[in-house]
């Protein structure tokens, strides 16, 4: 007998973790890999070495934002405008005002 006519599903745990890289990737998640758990599986392979869209992203975190504000507040003084841009701006005025 042919192996293809007796193929597994995915489990939830492979599809929700699907879900999760393709929205990390932005990239879609076809819905013939959703239907056969090794196509799944090499699919995530594939995609959870690509470097996630995320980590490229130039603006600060909101973690750096409001302890940038906090700094801000208790020198009294104003965040730049252009910090809120970029990420490694705002690293330099919150190190020049600690």
């Amino acid at each position: 007998m042919d192996n293809a006519t007796f193929n597994l599903p995915a489990t939830p745990k492979q599809v929700a973790y699907a879900r999760t890289l393709a929205m990390r990737n932005q990239t879609l998640l076809p819905w013939d890999v959703l239907q056969d758990r090794r196509s799944l599986s090499v699919w995530i392979d594939a995609q959870s070495q690509l470097k996630p869209l995320a980590t490229s992203d130039s603006r600060p975190t909101s973690r750096q934002v409001a302890f940038a504000e906090r700094l801000a507040r208790i020198k009294r003084r104003s965040v730049p405008e252009e910090c809120f841009r970029d990420k490694g701006l705002m690293s330099k005025w919150i190190d020049g005002n600690k």
